[in-house]
């Protein structure tokens, strides 16, 4: 390949997987390379060099010519692209959950169980009633849930937050229900008094839409119970995490800057990089184009070297694209995009729909598995 565009020392790289293949059988050796422990195959790196909101250059870089590609860049710039390589095909370590253990050797599926009367899609249908939303739970764990994410907190858009009494009250005693029949939990929310009594309840898991920046307690929290933490993109950490006045230079790389800075934080606070996921927070502060290009762009977030979660289920970018369906009437899109997202790669994808999206992915896995062995 011709040698790269020159780069200054001070641009930041970014890259994404490119050119994906069923199967590195029959190629040559050093030809393709495998995304994290996954069943996931590709055959390039898209590198992408920026100084600021400026793009300075957009290469694309066969696997088996990379080292030599980038061997003529500035050596600090070599050595974060040689990092971003080992960071997507580093194994991900399973997610330890006490005696459970979820694997991402293929897409696992968290399940949605929201306790709220407000949220955007199901918002009431379990509000008040701590059986029955347990219940809806356990089904999601028959149906292949490896994860029931229990929120008591809507994080719609303009929707009003809660005192942490309430939203305690609220999924405290479904946790518990679901914990002492041993359905792995984790617990949505941003309030580290909310984290201390879920955890205490059985949650196993916290999921933070503002990646442990709204309460100054939850980092401290969560580096001292050692539990696992998703982090998601959300632009602002106040009271509505979809405020977002200065917009976005380039949404993938600012997404990605951001989740890589809070990793960094987590690290620094204690938090050991295998108790780490991330979320780009698709819907969150972004608009459609926004939307479109971080799925497209998936496949960067595995230079994180972290397990990724991809939540889009029922949100705005399937109405958006299919004549302003409703939040109920999105069960085709849903699929689509958690199929899209088992494509480019993603840990676990986060869902309403259990049932359907647990045989969207059984298909990929399917198919994933007959590529692999084909002759």
């Amino acid at each position: 390949m011709p040698p790269l565009p020159n780069i200054p020392a001070d641009a930041r790289l970014y890259l994404r997987p490119a050119w994906f293949v069923a199967t590195p059988i029959g190629l040559p050796d050093g030809a393709a390379a495998r995304m994290g422990s996954g069943l996931v195959w590709f055959q390039a790196y898209e590198l992408t060099a920026r100084r600021g909101a400026e793009r300075l250059a957009r290469v694309t870089i066969p696997v088996e010519g990379f080292a030599d590609a980038i061997a003529g860049l500035p050596d600090p710039l070599a050595e974060r692209a040689l990092c971003l390589a080992a960071n997507i095909s580093a194994p991900r370590a399973p997610l330890a959950l006490g005696d459970q253990t979820i694997r991402f050797d293929a897409p696992q599926l968290m399940a949605i169980l929201n306790v709220t009367p407000d949220s955007f899609s199901d918002g009431g249908r379990h509000a008040g009633d701590p059986q029955a939303a347990a219940d809806a739970g356990f089904a999601m764990a028959a149906a292949g849930a490896a994860l029931v994410d229990v929120g008591g907190e809507s994080t719609r858009p303009r929707a009003q937050k809660i005192w942490e009494g309430d939203e305690i009250a609220r999924v405290v005693p479904v946790i518990e229900r679901l914990a002492v029949a041993g359905v792995p939990v984790s617990v949505d929310t941003r309030k580290a008094a909310v984290m201390e009594a879920a955890l205490a309840a059985g949650a196993r898991v916290v999921n933070d839409v503002s990646a442990l920046r709204h309460d100054p307690r939850s980092m401290e929290v969560v580096a001292a119970t050692g539990c696992p933490v998703v982090l998601m993109h959300a632009p602002s950490a106040g009271d509505d995490p979809h405020e977002n006045p200065a917009g976005y230079g380039d949404v993938v790389a600012d997404v990605f800057d951001m989740l890589e800075a809070r990793i960094e934080a987590c690290l620094a606070a204690g938090i050991a990089r295998d108790r780490i996921m991330v979320d780009p927070g698709l819907g969150f502060g972004k608009g459609l184009a926004d939307n479109l290009a971080l799925v497209n762009g998936l496949a960067i977030f595995q230079g994180l070297g972290v397990p990724l979660l991809f939540a889009g289920s029922r949100k705005r970018i399937i109405g958006a694209l299919s004549n302003e369906a409703p939040a109920s009437d999105r069960l085709g899109g849903s699929v689509a995009l958690a199929f899209r997202a088992a494509e480019l790669g993603a840990q676990m994808v986060r869902v309403h729909d259990v049932r359907e999206s647990m045989q969207a992915l059984q298909l990929w896995r399917g198919l994933a598995d007959a590529g692999l062995s084909a002759v």
